[in-house]
């Protein structure tokens, strides 16, 4: 995958501070130049006047420097730009992603306070980013331990493909082992919760779903024969298992199927939902057919 550049939004808080390292790390490991985006797009109940709001974005550019220092203090090859915009986050976050493959930004995840990349800027921004978009929480920090899985879920009666390179790719990159999850219901096939499951049946389905996932995973393997490789089947609930699988990873990664023929073509699923707000690692959500 040619990177032309990483993107990250920053707005001086923990969780995009996380996000700046976590976006320096990946720019200089691919090596391409990271871009710092910082939108003045505060909500409503942030609005303030006089010499307390001007505090307010002297405290916010301070951070931001440090942040800019910070990845060039760590990897001192890098090329680093951004700037302000006067554009609201949604928007200048959306435009700048079109001029990198690569978005990042910070996440509190559920029950924290709001702030700039909460629900009111990620959300939009996952649902229409047309490139793979990375959420950092704030207690992230690099890690060299190059044992931590990149881990994937995926589901091969969809098209998958862009979302086995994106991990395929991180995974090469990191000197990562990959391990790829898909999940299958063994009660779907019964007509009603009570009905006694049926080991051959299970054991037919299993067959199935794992010749489906070898198919799904032949060429990126062959494309990447260095990197190691797990396949795990799983039955039962896809949210909860990725979710429990993905809690040691270096990155957990998961789809976002665009649906263009629907009214709302950019919807966030529920699987996605889910890892936006309750993952412990950094999670990839990558856009695809």
């Amino acid at each position: 995958m040619a990177m032309r550049r990483v993107v990250v939004g920053v707005d001086g808080s923990d969780p995009s501070m996380a996000a700046v390292r976590w976006a320096a790390e990946d720019a200089a490991a691919r090596p391409v130049p990271l871009r710092l985006v910082h939108a003045e797009a505060a909500l409503p109940g942030d609005r303030q006047a006089g010499a307390r709001g001007s505090l307010r974005e002297e405290w916010v550019g301070d951070r931001i420097d440090t942040a800019w220092r910070e990845a060039a203090r760590r990897h001192p090859d890098l090329e680093i730009s951004g700037g302000e915009t006067t554009e609201t986050a949604v928007k200048a976050l959306l435009e700048a992603a079109q001029e990198g493959d690569l978005l990042v930004l910070g996440s509190r995840g559920i029950g924290a306070a709001a702030g700039f990349f909460t629900g009111s800027v990620a959300l939009p921004v996952v649902a229409h980013a047309s490139v793979p978009t990375v959420l950092v929480r704030e207690d992230w920090y690099p890690d060299t331990d190059r044992d931590l899985p990149v881990v994937v879920g995926v589901d091969p009666a969809h098209r998958c493909d862009p979302v086995l390179e994106f991990a395929f790719e991180t995974a090469h990159r990191s000197g990562s082992p990959l391990r790829v999850l898909h999940m299958w219901r063994r009660s779907s096939v019964y007509a009603y919760p009570s009905a006694l499951p049926d080991p051959k049946i299970g054991a037919d389905l299993a067959t199935e779903a794992r010749q489906k996932l070898d198919a799904a995973l032949g060429t990126w393997q062959a494309r990447y024969p260095g990197v190691p490789t797990e396949r795990e089947l799983l039955d039962g609930e896809v949210a909860p298992r990725l979710l429990e699988q993905g809690a040691g990873a270096r990155l957990l990664v998961g789809g976002r199927r665009l649906h263009r023929h629907r009214r709302f073509p950019t919807l966030i699923g529920p699987v996605t939902h889910a890892l936006m707000h309750h993952a412990i690692a950094p999670v990839a959500v990558v856009p695809h057919e």
